[in-house]
């Protein structure tokens, strides 16, 4: 990606296209936040009243904490942590290396950040299409009666075309963001040219000073001015996909100056009219604008819904190849991008819970109670893994490193304790999603551990396999590859068919699938072949995790080592385990038992996950008991 950056700043019509692209998927999220950000901040806790300082101490909160918190935190600080390209929590937990004592924490840490992550993922789509279908009350109140429909409708047609790709759709996301901030800038702007004294909030004075003089009330408020920086984390996560170059235009030349010019212009239609509070974001439209608006804010809002969506199948797919989830049916849709995929399960899981907000809070006010915890929550989880990869890996010093994360922590934590405030409101919400995202990933990671533990034990090792000459078995013709999780031990399909029928192929390989904390393995470092004793291979396949397995196209890659394997010849032995409860000697509480047996009956079959053919495989079964 660093190669792809270069030839960007070289080239300007890709930086063009890679900016444009920027624009519809990164910045859909904060992008449509206007929508209920500003007049969420007024009626935090019971409301606040709209007097001059309050309206010029809000805007001027909103203008510095999109300039501290998205342009100096993750557009100038967060986006230095580069693993080979990737940005997101996952590739930012595997630059801090989680070494040393601070590991488990580290590991626990980026594991919380990403079960908050789903809890956004789920919050996102609900909040952001209810609030743009609710320009219909605006519109004609005969219509409230529709929104609730209009946008269920629309939000089940969303995840029903996730099964055919997303490419098309995505090809007119740019031009439709691009469209939707100079609107939503223009309109601001027309409102600021009325009433010019809004510009007064730019100085921070009027921020420091709601804060000083309101305390409590305005640290209630600070829960809902998060809401405008809600999708900064995408900048990051999206990376990966444009490079920092382009996402950093598309923010300081399109979105950032859209988005001020918006919120002030809202700010300087209250501070003239105090009623627009009941939807300042419409109410800035011009009436002859109005359904026009609404038709853009509601294709803004399903563009910023799928942005989040694929970061959910992106993490979704990270968390599998890094061992923290079960492994599920990845689809591809496309055959040129490699991040174009489609997750049944995670799409209908999504859905369901998705319908279930928009049912249970009936509108963005009750949703945007649970919306900041997830945000606030992730932010100050990457500032502090940013910070290790910013000793470890940049050198820097530690001073250093502690003035910067207090700085951003203030900040961070502000808006954090602010939005615990809402936990009865509706803030349980993502704090539940978030847990049982996160029981899930270390039940499955703990039991894999545990589950490795036990086959090992029963196991025989490799080195003393080979020493007895495989058991002096009768050598029958063809190739026999045993799947394996471990290097130094005999899988326990093979000495299963040994056990049953007395013979071993006479060509016999170990296969091993690796998933490294890198986001790509190149393909000339895909494969390693190792000769282990006559007829007898070990290979190992690694894959980043952003990568999927395939491993009939890996073998072909053997042919470089003298060793070629044709699939019609060839038999894939896999070991298919049964987990009995052990109630003596478990290595797992009983309710990490019971969701570990659940998960591993839910999880893909292996040959399926790494897509070998289903008529070339041996399936052998065993009890463990864990």
């Amino acid at each position: 990606m660093a190669e792809a950056v270069a030839i960007s700043a070289a080239h300007p019509r890709r930086l063009f296209v890679l900016a444009l692209g920027a624009a519809g998927v990164v910045y859909g999220d904060i992008g449509t936040s206007p929508l209920y950000a500003l007049k969420e901040c007024f009626a935090a806790h019971g409301g606040l009243p709209v007097t001059p300082a309050n309206v010029l101490g809000i805007a001027s909160l909103i203008c510095w904490a999109l300039i501290l918190v998205v342009t100096l935190k993750y557009v100038s600080f967060v986006m230095r942590a580069d693993n080979r390209g990737e940005g997101g929590i996952m590739a930012l937990l595997a630059l801090t290396g989680q070494g040393g004592r601070s590991g488990p924490v580290l590991v626990a840490l980026g594991l919380a950040g990403a079960a908050l992550f789903f809890g956004d993922g789920i919050i996102t789509p609900a909040i952001s299409v209810l609030s743009a279908v609710e320009g219909l009350k605006v519109a004609a109140d005969e219509l409230e009666s529709f929104v609730l429909p209009i946008t269920l409708a629309l939000l089940v047609g969303l995840f029903a075309i996730q099964k055919h790709g997303t490419a098309r759709v995505g090809a007119w996301f740019g031009p439709i963001m691009v469209v939707w901030f100079v609107a939503i800038g223009s309109f601001g702007a027309l409102e600021i040219a009325a009433h010019p004294g809004i510009l007064k909030a730019l100085n921070p004075l009027w921020a420091f000073r709601f804060l000083t003089e309101n305390s409590l009330r305005a640290f209630m408020v600070m829960g809902s001015v998060v809401l405008v920086v809600t999708g900064g984390e995408a900048l990051y996560a999206d990376m990966g996909h444009f490079g920092r170059v382009p996402i950093k235009l598309a923010w300081l030349a399109l979105a950032l100056p859209g988005l001020m010019l918006n919120y002030f212009g809202q700010a300087a239609l209250i501070l003239a009219t105090p009623e627009a509070l009941e939807n300042p974001f419409y109410l800035l439209v011009p009436g002859w604008a109005l359904l026009p608006m609404i038709l853009l804010a509601t294709a803004a809002t399903v563009i910023a819904s799928q942005a989040v969506i694929s970061g959910v199948f992106s993490l979704t797919r990270q968390a599998i190849q890094l061992g923290f989830l079960p492994r599920l049916a990845i689809d591809h849709t496309s055959d040129r991008e490699v991040g174009q995929i489609y997750l049944p399960f995670a799409t209908w899981a999504l859905l369901a819970a998705v319908v279930m907000l928009v049912v249970g809070f009936r509108s963005s006010s009750g949703l945007a109670a649970a919306y900041g915890i997830a945000v606030t929550g992730t932010m100050a989880i990457t500032t502090v893994l940013a910070l290790v990869v910013a000793h470890r890996q940049w050198r820097w010093p530690v001073s250093l490193c502690l003035a910067l994360g207090a700085a951003m922590m203030v900040i961070d934590l502000g808006f954090l304790g602010a939005n615990l405030l809402k936990i009865p409101e509706g803030g349980w919400v993502p704090l539940v999603i978030g847990a049982l995202a996160f029981a899930l990933m270390t039940t499955w990671r703990r039991g894999r551990v545990a589950l490795a533990t036990r086959l090992e034990a029963e196991s025989m090792p490799l080195d003393l396999f080979l020493r007895q000459g495989g058991g002096n078995a009768v050598r029958v013709s063809g190739t026999a590859i045993f799947m394996t999780g471990s290097a130094d031990s005999v899988p326990l399909a093979l000495l299963h068919n040994l056990k049953h029928n007395k013979a071993l192929h006479e060509r016999v390989v170990f296969l091993r699938v690796v998933a490294e904390s890198v986001p790509r393995i190149p393909a000339r470092d895909r494969l390693v072949v190792e000769g282990l004793a006559e007829g007898f291979y070990r290979v190992t396949v690694r894959y980043g995790f952003f990568q999927d397995p395939n491993v009939p196209q890996a073998l072909r890659l053997a042919k470089a080592f003298g060793l070629e394997f044709d699939l019609m010849t060839t038999s894939f032995f896999v070991g298919h385990e049964t987990l009995i409860r052990s109630p003596d000697d478990s290595l797992l509480s009983p309710w990490q038992g019971a969701l570990f047996a659940a998960l591993s009956r839910w999880s893909a079959r292996a040959t399926d996950f790494f897509r070998i053919p289903a008529n070339r495989v041996v399936e052998l079964g065993a009890q463990v008991r864990l």
